[in-house]
């Protein structure tokens, strides 16, 4: 199961770079031109998980495989995309096949860095941006709400189903609001996604400032967050310059580098855990000599989606899951130590997964 987030923005916001960091690859093209990127390069990530060194170093696994996101860097967008300006087509085909999108913005005044406005705005940017994909999707959805109306009148099932989501979402398109703000019932929910509507996404703003704001922050950053929690979403603050430095340091020297800025963590590690957080996953865990793995689902996930994950016929001949919840394990000093305490667990198929679960599944071949 492949999770994807797509890296979106104005061009010349420093998508690209932030892109190369956090693959850590000289995949993306960083040019100071629009439209330097016009396929969409991807890059897989290990998701950073401190958990996963305490199961191996109990159970003396021979290896350690964190689980993964794919990151999508995808061309600029530039006012009138939705109208094919730019390289517009292009990149809405793109972006409606990602999960999420991390919308980055410019926080920071460079002279030699142009800007396709003239002038460093990101409230503005974040606004041109989504005026575009919501231009997209109340086109897409005109379309396909009139051809449902004349099914439902017919009676069609299926159609007055689709209309119970497609009108609230066009409400919200044309009163200006993305679609993910519309009210949509929740045994509905899965309908409404079925949609494909860009603007349904979960969005993160990044704000890119330069390097003396990376630790504090600027005025524009705090513009962000202030509009991201108006609308209940979230920002973070990252200085992708000094990402690209950090990146192309060895491993044992980043640390160091990042506490003489006054940082703890790199902002790649804040993109990966909001990334994750955006798409509303959990981890479970599988524990071995061979090896400690972590596993993604999203959240709400049972016990045979979850077994599905590793081997589809894990989930056909699903019986149960022997579980073990993190803190136990860790407690117990291991699968032998949990079973003699009564901590390990015997799961059915309505099991919903929690986050941290060492599970063994049992299934019939």
């Amino acid at each position: 199961m492949g999770f994807k987030c797509g890296i979106v923005g104005l061009p010349n916001v420093g998508k690209s770079t932030l892109f190369n960091a956090l693959t850590q690859t000289a995949a993306a093209e960083a040019a100071n031109y629009p439209f330097c990127t016009i396929e969409p390069n991807v890059g897989d990530v290990p998701v950073p998980d401190p958990r996963l060194d305490a199961l191996a170093a109990i159970a003396k696994s021979a290896k350690i495989l964190p689980t993964r996101l794919s990151f999508v860097d995808i061309a600029g967008l530039v006012r009138g995309a939705s109208k094919g300006e730019g390289l517009g087509n292009q990149f809405l085909s793109h972006i409606r096949q990602v999960d999420a999108i991390i919308h980055v913005l410019r926080c920071f005044e460079d002279p030699n860095v142009t800007h396709v406005d003239g002038k460093v705005d990101p409230i503005a940017d974040a606004q041109t941006v989504e005026t575009e994909l919501m231009l997209s999707d109340m086109e897409s959805l005109e379309r396909r709400v009139d051809s449902a109306r004349k099914k439902a009148a017919g009676k069609d099932k299926e159609a007055m189903a689709q209309l119970a989501v497609m009108e609230p979402a066009l409400e919200a398109l044309r009163e200006g609001r993305p679609a993910r703000t519309a009210t949509i019932p929740d045994d509905l929910r899965d309908l409404f996604l079925q949609l494909g509507l860009i603007t349904a996404k979960p969005v993160l703003y990044v704000c890119n400032v330069a390097e003396a704001d990376a630790a504090t922050g600027n005025a524009w950053s705090d513009a962000v967050a202030a509009k991201a929690k108006a609308e209940n979403a979230a920002a973070i603050t990252v200085s992708a310059a000094i990402e690209s430095e950090v990146a192309a340091l060895p491993k044992e020297e980043r640390a160091e580098f990042l506490e003489t800025i006054g940082l703890k963590e790199t902002g790649l590690a804040r993109v990966i855990f909001a990334g994750y957080g955006l798409l509303d996953l959990v981890t479970f865990f599988t524990v071995g000599p061979k090896e400690t793995r972590a596993w993604t689902v999203p959240r709400g996930a049972k016990a045979p989606q979850a077994a599905g994950v590793i081997h589809t016929d894990f989930e056909k001949g699903f019986i149960r899951s022997e579980t073990i919840a993190y803190d136990d394990y860790i407690a117990c000093n291991g699968e032998v130590g949990a079973k003699d305490a009564g901590k390990m667990r015997l799961e059915g198929k309505e099991y919903v997964v929690r986050d941290g679960d060492v599970l063994h599944f049992r299934f019939a071949n």
